[in-house]
């Protein structure tokens, strides 16, 4: 149905007509003024008016000319993707990775750095510092960047995007984290549990892509879980869905030490599988890499490390399975990521639960917060420049 215009349009109609060029050019990529008429149903003097008015304010940019038509040739448009850059960070307690990102998720500079162990404000002029070079390797300045995407450990109040609760990152917890930060940037301020924006990282890029019903569960020195239900992220009354560290699995539940790390994290976490391999009589693995070389060597105790801690999680993911039944369970993280683990997690699943949900690696390894930051940020981007929503485009 062709889209009612006029030359002088009202506010509100130049919105609407905005959004459909955007969208069409989103879609399609190089395009010419006429095939954004025809695709959009607008006329072609609005087509015309909008084009030039989001070239003058660099947000379509000419790239070429068609050919092999009867007439002249006429110019091609797409759309100017470093006209909108943001920044996506992931806060771990021992390294922050950052990126920048253009409109279309392209990372235009990215680095890693060791965290500052002093936390609270001192993070908080770490990452200001970091955007400053990064953005100088991405030949602009930070003044120009839109828009903050943070990821971090703990438990964050959904409304106010405190950190509650986050023993692996001193002082984070003492300050706004979200209100300081955007304050020292002036610039918005995103903050999100990263296991969260690794799952949105897949919803945006990855595994998650075709599906709405899917949960990401990091293994790690900690471990925790993202869930998307109905395509939407699932975050609890308290911002503390999926914080599966305290499942009463692997351990005593009613155990008051269980507050601390939780049950299920102090029976798998990196930590615990050291233990385990120890107690099985390995000698020869002092980091979680060494037990997964030790295993691949054929050793036995690394062997019964991992097919113990593959059990527990089988059983925590049967527990998911039965509360949320996703479709879909991606595992990342230094442990989750290893296929050794996640081959056992497979065969353990069917003899635990009826309904064995699906087992993916993430294909973003440690970048998977990363992505989903990028993620978000893309999204707030052409939604608050355009009026566009990504996930109708």
């Amino acid at each position: 149905m062709a889209m009612a215009s006029s030359v002088a349009q009202t506010p509100i109609a130049r919105k609407i007509s905005t959004n459909a060029v955007i969208r069409t050019v989103f879609a399609n990529g190089s395009i010419s003024r006429a095939d954004i008429a025809k695709l959009t149903g607008l006329s072609k003097q609005t087509i015309s008016d909008v084009v030039r008015d989001l070239e003058d304010d660099g947000w379509l940019k000419p790239v070429g000319q068609t050919d092999g038509r009867p007439g002249r040739n006429a110019i091609t448009y797409e759309i100017n993707a470093r006209a909108g850059l943001a920044v996506s960070i992931d806060l771990g307690s021992t390294k922050i990775a950052a990126a920048i990102c253009d409109l279309l998720g392209n990372v235009v500079a990215e680095t890693k750095v060791s965290t500052d162990p002093r936390g609270g404000m001192h993070l908080v002029n770490q990452f200001s510092d970091l955007i400053v070079e990064l953005a100088f390797a991405a030949g602009t300045t930070a003044d120009k960047l839109r828009l903050v995407v943070l990821g971090s450990p703990g438990v964050l109040d959904p409304a106010t995007g405190h950190i509650n609760v986050a023993p692996s990152i001193p002082g984070i917890d003492a300050i706004n984290l979200r209100q300081v930060f955007s304050d020292r940037m002036a610039i918005p301020v995103i903050v999100e549990n990263d296991v969260n924006l690794a799952a949105q990282g897949e919803r945006w890029r990855g595994h998650g892509v075709e599906t709405s019903n899917f949960a990401f569960v990091a293994l790690g020195t900690g471990v925790g879980m993202g869930i998307i239900a109905n395509g939407t992220l699932l975050r609890g009354a308290r911002g503390a869905a999926g914080e599966i560290a305290y499942l009463p699995i692997g351990g005593d539940a009613f155990d008051p030490g269980g507050f601390t790390l939780g049950t299920f994290e102090s029976a798998v976490g990196s930590v615990a599988m050291l233990r385990r391999y120890v107690g099985f009589g390995g000698r020869n693995a002092s980091t979680v890499a060494d037990l997964f070389a030790a295993f691949n060597a054929g050793e036995t105790s690394a062997a019964a490390a991992i097919e113990e801690t593959a059990r527990l999680v089988a059983v925590a993911i049967a527990a998911i399975g039965a509360a949320l039944d996703p479709e879909l369970v991606i595992t990342g993280g230094s442990i989750g990521s290893r296929p050794e683990l996640v081959n056992a997690i497979r065969g353990f699943l069917p003899r635990c639960t009826p309904y064995p949900p699906r087992i993916e690696i993430s294909r973003f390894g440690n970048r998977a917060a990363l992505m989903g930051g990028m993620g978000i940020a893309v999204e707030r981007m052409h939604d608050d420049l355009f009026g566009v929503k990504l996930r109708e485009v």
